[in-house]
């Protein structure tokens, strides 16, 4: 039997994290394993626990969701660890910095229990979660942006041509089995090229993925 998905809750209503500790606990294949009422706190308790996925809440006292998720992810030894954001706030700004700081997902708390089981099971597989909405948004925040200064050449130096196609189709939202359709590639050929991009770019998810394809300049969109 494989070991459960190791998740931390993160936020500051007492509620709330009793609801989802019940939820993840109830779930075969899950288990709470500790919950922070503070930013400081998850951070704390990510680096005590190790979890496979931290829920985190954007706004809490002493270090809000979006500095905690910066530090988790930046901390060397938290390599493993998927920040999955949870809020009530469906804004602009907290999508973009989530993703920023290293977030594979961003969610809004009254997301029905199975979609939010199901997304905690696509993050802790290594797999980002950006819904077809959240991508249209981190797109639209990009092309708002000045040009990147880098090009993509130095940027993504040692990535191949079949690699950019990879990263472009990815940045644009499609999945494995529709990459693989427009590329003409079995499955396991672009899994094969996903993985080396992570490995190259040192991105963490495909949310990642995206926001490299976005900042190198590799994909841009039309104002």
């Amino acid at each position: 039997m494989s070991e459960p998905i190791r998740v931390l809750l993160a936020d500051d209503q007492d509620l709330l994290r009793g609801s989802l500790r019940l939820l993840v606990d109830n779930t075969p294949g899950m288990a709470a394993i500790g919950e922070a009422g503070t930013g400081t706190e998850a951070v704390r308790l990510v680096r005590d626990l190790r979890p496979d996925v931290v829920l985190m809440d954007v706004r809490m006292p002493e270090m809000d969701g979006i500095e905690a998720t910066r530090r988790i992810c930046a901390a060397p030894g938290n390599s493993g660890v998927r920040v999955l954001i949870l809020t009530t706030f469906d804004l602009d700004e907290y999508v973009f910095a989530a993703l920023k700081a290293g977030a594979s997902g961003f969610m809004l708390k009254n997301t029905p229990p199975a979609d939010l089981l199901g997304a905690i099971t696509v993050i802790a597989a290594g797999e980002g979660l950006l819904s077809p909405t959240v991508t249209r948004r981190l797109i639209a925040e990009f092309a708002a942006l000045p040009r990147p200064s880098r090009t993509v050449a130095k940027s993504l130096d040692g990535v191949t041509a079949r690699e950019r196609e990879v990263l472009t189709l990815i940045a644009r939202g499609l999945s494995n089995g529709e990459i693989a359709a427009h590329l003409h590639l079995s499955d396991a050929t672009v899994k094969t090229h996903v993985g080396h991009l992570l490995a190259k770019l040192g991105a963490r998810d495909r949310a990642q993925l995206v926001i490299v394809a976005y900042e190198t300049g590799l994909v841009t969109v039309s104002r």
